[in-house]
């Protein structure tokens, strides 16, 4: 019972119903009506009900397949994420299957470009929203976040590279036209998720400050980053300082920014990005 509801979390259920309407609501107006592929799993549902139906016949709705698939993933990734990013990602993705096999388009645009770059952002919208608050939307989401994990840094480019690859074949099969569209839906959807999750990226923080323990103290009660002491002085007014020196995730720093400000508010701060991490690097893990 208390593993329950510790798992059950109103925020994280209310956003994943959120993410489901921004995905569907893409899928339903932007992908569909443009004939665009959306990639990933959400391409590869739509490339094979067009298959089943063109070249044997086969009439199966898109959110059949789509569920199928991502009910698949889920039962290999489930034990390798956290229980509570597994359970909501997977409402999400019920919820997208129920919505896109609900919804009627209301969107009417005859410029296909208009229909790739708008679609490409309301999607990655949806997409990014729920790697925002630590779940996904299935599919290939569960396996960039496991190896996300793994290695500690993103891997969208990555995925990117094999969307692309699905929607090539598309194009032989299909046409480069819609193809090509379909890979400017794409990146333009890569490009939002990655402005909004920022879960494996990092910043550097060089704080400047006359009171180090303090500081350090009250970093470390919230945050499990490591922290490097540096003696220095000011060039300037000569006076004796310290540097404090950490590595945080893009998604904390804000909030470590806050903490050194109250204890300190005459701290210097210089916030610099992080290109990659080597070493003993805390990443804290899904649950």
């Amino acid at each position: 019972m208390k593993e329950i509801k510790k798992l059950f979390d109103i925020k994280l259920l209310f956003f994943s119903l959120l993410s489901a309407l921004i995905h569907s609501f893409a899928i339903v107006n932007f992908s569909i009506p443009a004939s665009i592929y959306p990639a990933g799993f959400s391409g590869l549902s739509r490339i094979s009900t067009d298959i089943l139906y063109d070249f044997f016949n086969i009439t199966v709705s898109y959110s059949s397949i789509y569920l199928v698939i991502n009910i698949i993933v889920t039962l290999f990734v489930f034990k390798k994420i956290g229980k509570k990013f597994a359970i909501y990602s997977t409402v999400q993705f019920l919820m997208v299957s129920f919505f896109t096999g609900f919804f009627k388009p209301v969107i009417t645009v005859n410029d296909i470009i208009l229909m790739a770059m708008f679609g490409g952002i309301v999607n990655g919208c949806g997409v990014g929203l729920a790697l925002a608050f630590n779940f996904s939307t299935g599919g290939f989401d569960f396996i960039s976040v496991y190896f996300a994990s793994k290695h500690k840094k993103d891997v969208w480019n990555y995925i990117f590279m094999v969307n692309v690859t699905i929607l090539l074949i598309a194009g032989l099969i299909y046409g480069w036209e819609r193809s090509l569209y379909s890979i400017i839906y794409q990146f333009v959807s890569t490009q939002i998720i990655k402005m909004l999750h920022q879960r494996y990226t990092q910043k550097t923080l060089n704080i400047i400050t006359k009171y180090p323990n303090e500081v350090s103290d009250a970093i470390l009660s919230q945050f499990r980053h490591g922290i490097t002491e540096i003696n220095a002085v000011g060039h300037y007014s000569k006076n004796e300082t310290t540097i404090l020196y950490t590595v945080v995730n893009t998604f904390q720093y804000k909030e470590i920014i806050k903490v050194v400000l109250a204890v300190d508010p005459k701290a210097f701060i210089n916030v610099q990005n992080t290109i990659a991490v080597y070493g003993n690097y805390y990443q804290q893990p899904l649950e």
